[in-house]
């Protein structure tokens, strides 16, 4: 099986599912990654890449590093606009999806909840869903979403969607990997209680192992299964 998961910002492919990841790889999976926009620049007024060009180049060596702790097949780092996703036409971004896709051929493709407060989560789910649809010779057999810790239970709950997990992984194996690959991605962590710290994302791993009797678990949202 041939995984690709496709993650708005470098950081959100560990947080969403940096344990599963480990654990597909750990049985012989092979897995891609591609992360769609560049970090950092929505922290001021207006997008100045270069202003942040320090901050963008840690993002990216820490991207990689993280890659290759978990060991995966290929990463692909684009540069849509971090936090302005919804400023790019919906049809760039399922071109571009489409483009990986077609030379990567995965089976599964695993990306983030339509719900999500962050506005790239959204547009890049939608892309994802649009890209992924079952015509031709599309490969993609199974989509799943993953939850983003400070974005994905921060939605409302009465909003059009919400998180409702239905796939489970039991990374009790491998939850320590990905808190090891966290503290590579340090400088986009927050401190306690916050959902984004350390404390944090081990809570949520703990609960939802508990939710189906194991350690620790990631859950995900099973969008599509062709047999």
């Amino acid at each position: 099986m041939t995984i690709l998961v496709i993650a708005a910002h470098p950081d959100d492919e560990v947080l969403g599912c940096g344990a599963s990841i480990a654990k597909w790889i750990a049985s012989g999976e092979s897995v891609h990654i591609i992360i769609m926009a560049e970090g950092v620049t929505s922290r001021d007024l207006e997008r100045d890449s270069s202003g942040r060009s320090k901050e963008l180049s840690v993002l990216k060596e820490s991207a990689n590093k993280v890659s290759k702790m978990l060991g995966v097949s290929s990463l692909k780092l684009l540069d849509f606009p971090d936090n302005r996703m919804d400023s790019v036409d919906l049809l760039d971004v399922i071109k571009a999806i489409e483009l990986e896709v077609d030379k990567i051929k995965p089976t599964t493709v695993v990306t983030h909840h339509a719900g999500d407060l962050n506005i790239d989560h959204r547009v890049i789910h939608k892309a994802v869903i649009t890209a992924c649809r079952p015509q031709g010779e599309n490969p993609v057999k199974r989509v799943l979403a993953f939850e983003t810790p400070s974005s994905t239970e921060w939605q409302l709950s009465d909003s059009e969607a919400t998180f409702h997990p239905n796939w489970f992984e039991d990374v009790s194996d491998t939850l320590d990997i990905k808190m090891e690959a966290l503290k590579i991605y340090q400088s986009e962590m927050r401190e306690s209680p916050h959902s984004r710290s350390f404390q944090g994302i081990e809570s949520l791993a703990k609960w939802r192992g508990a939710t189906i009797g194991c350690d620790a678990a990631e859950s995900f949202m099973l969008l599509r299964e062709l047999r």
